[in-house]
């Protein structure tokens, strides 16, 4: 999911601290999910995806899914 956050944010011109801005978010945070070092909560996933424009399920597109 990182790296599709950070493709849309790149395509909008947006440093991770506007993105961060424009979703409440810290930039410090935006930068961890980024770089797949945090998972965000699903509210969270909705705040980025309003900020980026676009929908939510655009962020998950790229997401492996493994069943347990």
């Amino acid at each position: 999911m990182g790296n599709e956050i950070r493709r849309h944010r790149k395509a909008k011109g947006l440093s991770q601290e506007e993105l961060a801005e424009l979703a409440g978010l810290n930039r410090n945070y935006v930068g961890f999910v980024e770089r797949a070092e945090r998972s965000p909560r699903a509210v969270t996933i909705f705040r980025l995806a309003r900020a980026l424009e676009i929908h939510p399920s655009d962020l998950l597109r790229e997401m492996k899914w493994t069943l347990r």
